[in-house]
C-alpha cells in the first residue's frame, strides 16, 4: 500500500519512517520528490498508526 506523506522533507524524515515501519514488522521504501512511502509486510491502518506515531501524516494513496 501506499501513503502521501506531505510532511516528510527531509532525509531524516525518510530514515525515521524507515525505521519506525522496520521495527513494528514492515517494510517500507520512501521516495521524498513525491512525498509518498510504499509499505509492505502489515495491514494499511497499522502502516498509517505507525507513520502517524512517527511524527507524520499517511494519506492512503489509491
Amino acid at each position: 500500500m501506499r501513503f502521501h506523506v506531505e510532511d516528510m522533507s527531509c532525509g531524516h524524515c525518510t530514515a525515521t519512517i524507515e525505521a519506525a515501519i522496520a521495527r513494528a514488522g514492515g517494510q517500507a521504501r520512501t521516495d521524498l520528490d513525491s512525498r509518498t512511502v510504499t509499505v509492505e509486510g502489515m495491514g494499511s491502518a497499522r502502516a498509517a498508526e505507525v507513520i502517524k506515531e512517527a511524527g507524520y501524516t499517511a494519506v492512503p494513496v489509491e
